[in-house]
């Protein structure tokens, strides 16, 4: 059996990930609206979000926005007993939702 470097696949992915973020080469992202700001709460916790329309979400909304496929580069997933908003994992860390400007 062949043996694969496991690690090289990976950072071979990673890298091609990266740069299609760079690019902004997903053409299934197109006429999406995109995150571009996050309101937290005290206990540091992303509460609502801000489009780069300037619309503003609670977290409910951006939540059924997310799952109807109208908010680009965001995933929703169930986690807690409940479903989640988070970036999508494109190795990018500025563009993660923590680490966007607050409004």
């Amino acid at each position: 059996m062949e043996e694969k470097d496991f690690e090289k696949i990976y950072n071979e992915y990673r890298e091609q990930s990266e740069q299609q973020a760079i690019d902004g080469s997903h053409a299934d992202h197109e006429g999406k609206e995109q995150i571009v700001a996050v309101r937290k709460n005290d206990d540091g916790d992303i509460i609502a979000f801000k489009t780069q329309s300037g619309r503003e979400l609670d977290y409910v909304t951006a939540l059924d926005e997310a799952k109807a496929g109208k908010i680009a580069h965001i995933d929703v997933f169930h986690k807690y007993g409940r479903d989640i908003i988070r970036s999508e994992p494109d190795g990018i860390k500025e563009n993660n939702l923590d680490n966007l400007p607050t409004f």
